[in-house]
C-alpha cells in the first residue's frame, strides 16, 4: 500500500482532491437515495434505494478513512439533506424520472471512477475503488429494475433490518414532536390540581365571603388540598404504572410458558392472526417459521399481538408518580396565590383570571404533542375551568348561606 510519505507534494495533492471530491459525490448519493426511499409508495422500492443508500454511506466512510491515512481532513458536505431528490428537474419529472436521471448519474460514476483507476497511482484508493465500482454496477442494475418496477427480492438479515427499522424511524421522526412517557402524566396533574383546587377555593371563598377571616380559610382549604391532590395523583399514577408493568410481564411469562408447552398450537395461533389480517395461509406460516426461529422472538411476537403492546411502550413507575405529583402542585398552588395577598371578591376576580390564563397556556401546549390547534386546544380546557369554577362558587355561595341561616 503506498502511503503519503512516498508521493511528491503535486501528486498527494491530486489524489487528496480526488478522493474529497469522491466523498462528496458518495454522501451526496447517501442523501438522495435515503430521500427518495422514503418518498417510495412501494415497500420494494424502498427496501432497494435505502440499501443503496447504506452502500453510499460505506464508500463514504472508505474515503474518509483513506483521507486520514493521508494526513488530509475530511471535508464537509456541501449538499442539501435531500441530496439532489429535490432538484429542480427531479421534482417536476417525477418519481420514475428520478430515477432514471440516478441510473445516468451511477453510469458516469462507473466512467469516473473507471478512469480514476488508471490515473491515481495510489493503491491504497485503487483497493477502494475497485470495491466501490463493483458496488455501483449493481447499483446500476438495481436502478433498471426499479425503473421497470422489478425489484429483486433480496431479503436483509435481522440484524440489518432493525438497523434500517430504526434509521427510518428516526428520520421520519426527526424535528417532530414526539411525547415523553411522563407528558401525558404532566398535563393531566396540571390540569387536574388547577380545576380541583380552583374549585375548592371558589366554593370556600364563596362560603366565607361575609366572613372576615374568609382568606384565612381559603388558604388553610387550598394548601390542605394542594397537598391532597399531589399526593393522591402521585401515587395514582404510580400505582396504575406499575400495576400496568406487572400485568405485561405476567402476560408475557404465559406466552412463554405455552410457547414451551405446545410450540405447535402457538406458532398456528399466530398464523392464524396474521392470517386475519390478509396474509394467505402459506405466507402466514412462512411468516411465523421465520420468527419461531428463535424462541424468545416467538414470545415477543405473540405478546405484542395479544396484549397490543410491547416492553418499550411500557412506563417507569418512579417516573410517573413524580411528574403526576410536582404537576398537580404545580397547577394546583397557582389558585390559591392571590389570597396570600388578598380577600373577598378581588382574590376570587384574581384567583379566576390567572387560573383561566393557566388553563388556556396548559391547553394550548398540548398541541405541542397533538395535532389540534393550539387556540382552540387552550380554549377547550378554558371552558372546563371556567365551568369548574363558577359550579363549585356557586355551590360554596349557597352553602355559606344555609350554614349562616
Amino acid at each position: 500500500m503506498a502511503h503519503w510519505y512516498d508521493m511528491d507534494d503535486r501528486d498527494k495533492k491530486e489524489i487528496i482532491e480526488a478522493l474529497c471530491g469522491n466523498w462528496q459525490a458518495e454522501m451526496r448519493g447517501y442523501h438522495t437515495y435515503n430521500a427518495l426511499s422514503m418518498r417510495a409508495i412501494d415497500p420494494q422500492q424502498c427496501r432497494a434505494l435505502y440499501a443503496m443508500a447504506l452502500a453510499e454511506q460505506h464508500h463514504a466512510d472508505l474515503w474518509a478513512a483513506r483521507l486520514k491515512e493521508l494526513g488530509a481532513d475530511v471535508p464537509e458536505y456541501d449538499g442539501g439533506e435531500a441530496g439532489d431528490a429535490d432538484s429542480l428537474a427531479n421534482r417536476i419529472g417525477g418519481f420514475d424520472l428520478a430515477l432514471r436521471r440516478l441510473e445516468l448519474d451511477e453510469t458516469r460514476d462507473i466512467a469516473r471512477y473507471g478512469k480514476q483507476l488508471e490515473d491515481l497511482g495510489d493503491k491504497g484508493s485503487i483497493a477502494i475503488l475497485k470495491q466501490v465500482l463493483e458496488d455501483e454496477r449493481d447499483h446500476y442494475s438495481t436502478l433498471g429494475n426499479l425503473i421497470r418496477h422489478h425489484v429483486p427480492q433480496t431479503p436483509l438479515a435481522p440484524e440489518e433490518a432493525k438497523r434500517a427499522l430504526d434509521q427510518l424511524v428516526a428520520a421520519r421522526e426527526k424535528d417532530k414532536p414526539k411525547a415523553a412517557d411522563w407528558i401525558g402524566d404532566a398535563i393531566y396533574g396540571v390540569n387536574d390540581g388547577l380545576g380541583a383546587i380552583f374549585g375548592i377555593v371558589s366554593g370556600v371563598a364563596g362560603a366565607t365571603e361575609q366572613n372576615a377571616s374568609g382568606a384565612h380559610y381559603v388558604l388553610i382549604a387550598g394548601l390542605a388540598g394542594m397537598i391532597a391532590s399531589a399526593l393522591s395523583m402521585g401515587s395514582g399514577a404510580y400505582l396504575a404504572s406499575k400495576s400496568k408493568n406487572e400485568i405485561f410481564e405476567a402476560e408475557f411469562a404465559r406466552e412463554r410458558e405455552a410457547v414451551e408447552y405446545n410450540e405447535a398450537e402457538a406458532r398456528e395461533l399466530l398464523s392464524l392472526t396474521y392470517q386475519v389480517r390478509g396474509l394467505t395461509a402459506e405466507d402466514a406460516d412462512h411468516f411465523v417459521g421465520h420468527i419461531a426461529e428463535k424462541k424468545e422472538r416467538l414470545v415477543e411476537a405473540l405478546a405484542k399481538e395479544r396484549l397490543h403492546m410491547t416492553e418499550d411502550g411500557l412506563s417507569n413507575p418512579w417516573v410517573s408518580a413524580t411528574s403526576g405529583a410536582l404537576s398537580t402542585a404545580v397547577g394546583a398552588f397557582i389558585p390559591v396565590v392571590p389570597f396570600f395577598f388578598m380577600s373577598g371578591i378581588p382574590a376570587i376576580v384574581v384567583a379566576a383570571i390567572i387560573s383561566l390564563i393557566a388553563h388556556f397556556a396548559v391547553g394550548a401546549s398540548k398541541s405541542l404533542i397533538t395535532i389540534r390547534s393550539w387556540w382552540s386546544s387552550g380554549l377547550e380546557m378554558t371552558g372546563v375551568g371556567a365551568l369548574e369554577g363558577a359550579v363549585t362558587y356557586i355551590i360554596g355561595v349557597g352553602i355559606g348561606h344555609i350554614a349562616g341561616s
